[in-house]
């Protein structure tokens, strides 16, 4: 049981479940209306002029100007909208929830999901093994640039895992075999960092950074490939990413962002916390794991994401030890991760419903969707498609699919 929780089981009262699906609703029209795709947070470089910038500060600039400006930029410097991988991955995960819980119809889920396989096969990386995705556009940081459908782990697990969902519901073969081609590019195009505690998979193929987030969804997705298989040799595999990430669990229960060769930790703490908790959940449901190692870190790691990421009223910390601003990334994983750690501990789902509340109610627009943060003293109301949209129908899917009244 959780520090400071009940026993009993949540359950949401009927207006409250008929909000969350009203909230739900109205996002999916929207998103459905602009054929899934718009802005992205770091899309600078989809910008010609800023593409024509000379060097590499330049472009980092101008990136980080798009990132943090309430006012959308983008219109004025020419960049194109698109479809991301990342996000069509996690629409096509939210209306399998949908599915599930019976909020869609059998004709509206054929038709969307339908849909968006076709954009993930037609959005493959090419000249890596198996399947993979990155994202639809270049971006620049200070120390590399990354083109546009660099293969990373984490686009191509959330990818993976949304085709096994719907094979899940169809038994559609196919959708098995794209996932298994994850596999094949997380075992040949990968790189492996390895100490005596386990192993860390790459977060592409050009680097070699040891990020607990990133490999965690590679163990997860491997374990379930095995589950779904029998590939035993798969299992093994997961199990010593996870092990190298248990091991590396802070005693308050959070982990490192990264670590670096020297072993020096990036104390980022924020959604990917909610990243970790999800993988590590799904470790343990696909492996079978019931070991106290393993479900005695999703614990404390619980309780360190739910009492010091989360305000009372159900607004997420920014990083901590920053309070503002409320970002809706982070406001969606508290959603999605609690409302699946809910399966087997049920007060979780009171968390889930408080963070769904606060956001509806201060980061919803009455066009359906949600804003990208909410300030102190303003609000910056971009409509961000993979890091709001995608990321919020995931996680209010998930909620929906979870509640016990219906």
């Amino acid at each position: 049981m959780l520090s400071g929780s009940s026993a009993r089981p949540a359950a949401a009262e009927p207006d409250e479940l008929r909000a969350i699906e009203r909230s739900l609703a109205r996002l999916e029209g929207y998103v459905r209306s602009r054929s899934y795709q718009g802005p992205d947070p770091y899309d600078a470089l989809n910008s010609p002029f800023v593409r024509s910038l000379p060097g590499r500060l330049p472009k980092v600039a101008a990136t980080q100007l798009f990132v943090y400006s309430p006012i959308d930029l983008r219109r004025t410097f020419g960049v194109r909208e698109g479809r991301n991988p990342k996000a069509i991955g996690l629409f096509l995960s939210a209306y399998c929830d949908m599915h599930r819980a019976g909020i869609i119809g059998e004709g509206a889920f054929a038709a969307a999901s339908e849909e968006l396989v076709r954009s993930l096969i037609g959005s493959r990386s090419t000249g890596y093994h198996g399947n993979s995705w990155g994202f639809n556009f270049d971006w620049q940081d200070v120390t590399r640039f990354s083109p546009a459908g660099l293969p990373t782990v984490v686009v191509s697990s959330f990818v993976a895992n949304a085709l096994l969902d719907l094979h899940g519901l169809t038994g559609q073969e196919d959708l098995l075999d794209l996932a298994k081609g994850v596999i094949e590019f997380i075992q040949s195009d990968l790189s492996v960092y390895e100490d005596r505690d386990g192993i860390c998979f790459s977060y592409t193929p050009i680097d070699r950074h040891i990020v607990h987030n990133a490999s965690m969804m590679g163990a997860a997705l491997m374990a379930r490939v095995s589950a779904l298989t029998g590939r035993e040799d798969l299992m093994d595999t997961a199990v010593r990413a996870v092990e190298f990430t248990v091991a590396k669990q802070e005693p308050d229960g959070s982990w490192a962002y990264s670590i670096d060769g020297s072993g020096r930790k990036r104390m980022q703490i924020d959604f990917h916390q909610g990243f970790i908790l999800d993988s590590l959940l799904d470790f343990i449901t696909y492996s079978g794991r019931t070991d106290a190692r393993y479900t005695d870190a999703l614990h404390r790691g619980t309780i360190f994401y739910r009492e010091r990421q989360f305000d009372v009223s159900g607004r997420s910390l920014w990083r901590l030890p920053g309070n503002w601003p409320a970002d809706i990334h982070h406001q969606a994983q508290g959603i999605l991760t609690f409302s699946r750690l809910s399966a087997n501990e049920p007060e979780l789902l009171d968390d889930a419903l408080r963070i769904a509340r606060w956001s509806v109610e201060n980061m919803q627009d009455p066009a359906g969707f949600f804003y990208h943060q909410r300030h102190e003293r303003f609000i910056n109301r971009i409509p961000y498609m993979r890091w709001g949209q995608a990321w919020m129908m995931r996680a209010l899917a998930s909620l929906a699919a979870a509640v016990p009244c219906r």
